[in-house]
């Protein structure tokens, strides 16, 4: 093959970002501390097309970046496997695309289908040089036999653009959707990663003579902060997963820049770069924050919202079955089912007065209080997604819990000892605070119903968990079974929450129909006084501060505590 002969580009370019969008089709409320735009609506796609199109107009030399995690998060991606975001965003002219962990949520063959082959249902031009099919040694038998070994998706893509040569690599994430079942990758296999970027750098420099290499990353930011100051030669990282915000742009001792987007289209980035002699001599870099107020919705991306919504609400509104547990959707979504008093949700920065996301929220507090009662038990559980809506006082609606509860759990009863319970919270810690970032887990410390105790981030794993109470008083005996409710599926009928359970009860409607753990939720709503919610938030008393954010962003995760080699 001959070597490609390029001049050395000069000029600029202007890279548009966005992530983690989850299914979020219309403006939710921002509830986190401490915001400047706290209490306004954010998001929705409409609204997030508005600034692409300013965008546009000012730069027209630009491109068009979504990362991971957008076809998952609400009722309307769920019912539809994907299918309302990718109508939506087809509509965008997207350049390309990474995909994210909960991309993977419908099963192998449904990613295929909106991914992967010469005509995919979106037209994102999908890029991961870590994603490949199964080889044939693999339990159980690879699903895809003839591709065995093979990648699933391009590596990286080029772009010419205003006379630069612009390479794009693209990494999924290295874990698919844990939460639901292991088999929802079958036929796929997840590598971290940096093997496949090492290779691709000077590729692409040497042979395809690019002038900027950007890699986009479901990885989070900081394992790609690992990758960039390990594998020299990557001028810029559009990351996504772990649902930061840049405020600023984090700059590795590489000169890498890197920056992230939040969740659920609130934000979205604008990268604009000069490139003099075919190397990246300068950038700026600007956060816009979509808002209702900042922002007027396109009249032709709203109307599109508004047909694929109406299947969903009380103004056109058909019953659906989920594909993931086959319960059926029979009450529109856009119903009120409750209320609540105060704020619900997951996501507050380090350092302010109520707790940490990555340790709690009042949104999984309300969830595993919900689990508790339905199940009458000593405890409620939910795992520690990073998802999730924004709920403020006052209505709740069916959709709001769907954004909670996208997955198609049911929910069960049984039993758990104490010590595994210990060890469900030491692990989760771990995976969220251990100073090694290749360690970190997707989601957050899990969230419990009927259990309090202290927790030093400071401390190694094992010793981070102490003074387990039951119902703020008895300490925990580790030896006993106690009764818990959480999330339970098929796959794993002998599982809660994915951990270990004795005499699992799966709960049932009054006809022993499939029951959504939505449905549980609504139920439980339904039975409170005035239907309304006010849980007890604080249940985990933090001995020791959280390490503050690495850069001037105020990060969700304490990224402070990673080690910093000198490479």
């Amino acid at each position: 093959m001959p070597v490609i002969t390029h001049a050395a580009g000069n000029g600029d370019v202007t890279f548009i970002h966005m992530g983690d969008l989850h299914g979020h089709l219309i403006p939710r409320p921002n509830m986190r501390e401490g915001d400047p735009d706290q209490g306004q609506m954010m998001g929705g796609l409409a609204y997030v097309y508005d600034e692409i199109k300013k965008i546009r107009k000012e730069h027209p030399n630009s491109l068009l970046v979504n990362g991971g995690d957008t076809v998952q998060g609400s009722a309307e991606a769920l019912y539809t496997s994907g299918q309302a975001m990718v109508d939506v965003l087809n509509m965008f002219k997207i350049d390309a695309f990474n995909p994210g962990n909960w991309d993977y949520l419908y099963g192998t063959e449904r990613f295929r289908e909106l991914f992967a082959g010469d005509k995919p249902l979106a037209n994102w031009h999908p890029v991961a040089a870590n994603l490949y099919y199964s080889t044939l040694y693999s339990f159980p038998e690879t699903r895809y036999v003839k591709q065995a070994g093979q990648r699933v998706l391009k590596p990286y893509l080029i772009k010419d653009v205003n006379g630069i040569r612009v390479a794009i690599i693209g990494l999924t994430a290295d874990r698919g959707p844990q939460a639901v079942s292991t088999r929802v990758m079958e036929g796929f296999t997840l590598t971290p990663g940096e093997f496949e970027v090492a290779a691709a750098v000077p590729l692409l420099r040497e042979k395809h003579k690019v002038d900027l290499i950007v890699l986009i990353s479901e990885r989070g930011l900081g394992a790609n902060l690992e990758i960039a100051e390990t594998i020299p030669g990557i001028d810029i990282v559009l990351s996504s997963d772990m649902h930061e915000e840049s405020r600023k742009e984090l700059v590795a001792k590489t000169g890498t820049v890197l920056v992230e987007e939040g969740q659920d289209g609130t934000v979205l980035g604008e990268l604009n770069v000069h490139v003099k002699n075919g190397k990246m001599t300068g950038y700026k870099w600007t956060q816009h924050r979509i808002t209702t107020k900042n922002n007027q919705p396109d009249p032709v991306i709203a109307a599109k919202i508004e047909e694929i919504r109406r299947p969903f609400v009380k103004a056109g509104f058909v019953t659906h079955v989920n594909p993931i547990n086959g319960a059926v959707l029979r009450t529109p979504i856009d119903t009120v089912i409750g209320f609540t008093k105060i704020p619900l949700h997951r996501s507050n920065f380090a350092g302010t007065s109520s707790m940490n996301a990555v340790i709690e929220g009042s949104s999984h507090d309300f969830l595993a209080d919900a689990f508790k009662a339905s199940c009458d038990s000593d405890l409620g559980m939910i795992r520690g997604f990073r998802y999730g809506t924004h709920i403020a006082p006052g209505p709740i609606k069916l959709e709001d819990i769907y954004h909670y509860i996208p997955i198609g759990p049911q929910v069960a009863c049984g039993k758990i000892s104490g010590d595994d319970i210990h060890w469900m919270l030491e692990r989760g810690a771990d995976s969220s605070l251990s100073p090694y970032v290749g360690w970190w887990g997707g989601g957050w410390q899990i969230a419990f119903s009927g259990l309090t105790y202290d927790l030093d981030p400071k401390k190694p794993y094992g010793n981070r968990v102490s003074n387990i109470r039951i119902s703020g008083s008895d300490p925990m005996d580790m030896e006993k079974l106690y009764t818990v409710g959480g999330y339970w599926y098929v796959d794993n009928p002998n599982m809660i929450n994915r951990h270990k359970a004795w005499e699992v009860n799966v709960l049932k409607d009054k006809d022993g129909g499939i029951l959504d753990a939505t449905d549980i939720v609504a139920y439980y709503l339904h039975m409170l006084p005035d239907h309304t919610v006010d849980p007890e938030i604080n249940r985990v008393h933090l001995l020791s501060p959280l390490p503050p954010p690495i850069s001037m962003s105020r990060e969700i995760q304490p990224l402070k505590g990673v080690p910093q080699p000198n490479y």
